[in-house]
Formats: structure tokens, sequence, C-alpha cells
């Protein structure tokens, strides 16, 4: 499978080519996220695991 080459990344990470940040690419079934710093390195999911995930991470008291 071949990843988009729409990749995004927060507006928090500022901009120009800085490393260091999470990007996003999404196709209609499949989300594929990698480190700006390592972009061969490519993590691709489905919409639903990931939102479970980020339900977890925001719920989870410290």
């Amino acid at each position: 499978m071949t990843a988009p080459d729409n990749w995004q990344k927060s507006s928090y990470s500022g901009g120009g080519d800085g490393s260091n940040c999470l990007e996003l690419a999404a196709t209609p079934t499949t989300l594929h996220l990698r480190e700006s710093d390592a972009p061969t390195t490519v993590l691709t999911t489905s919409p639903a695991p990931l939102t479970h995930l980020l339900d977890a991470i925001r719920t989870r008291v410290l």
C-alpha cells in the first residue's frame, strides 16, 4: 500500500520544515501517521481504532 502525499501537521507545530511533528494523511478508509523526522516509517490504521485510542488518552486520569 502506498501512503498518500497530502501529509498535514498540527498548527501547533509551527511553520517551516521543523522536525518532531506528528503528521497525518488520509484516504477514504485509512489513516496514515508518521513522525516528521522519520518520514519513511508510517503507521497505518482505520478511523475506529485511532478514535478509541484518542478517547482513552483523553479520559485517562493521572
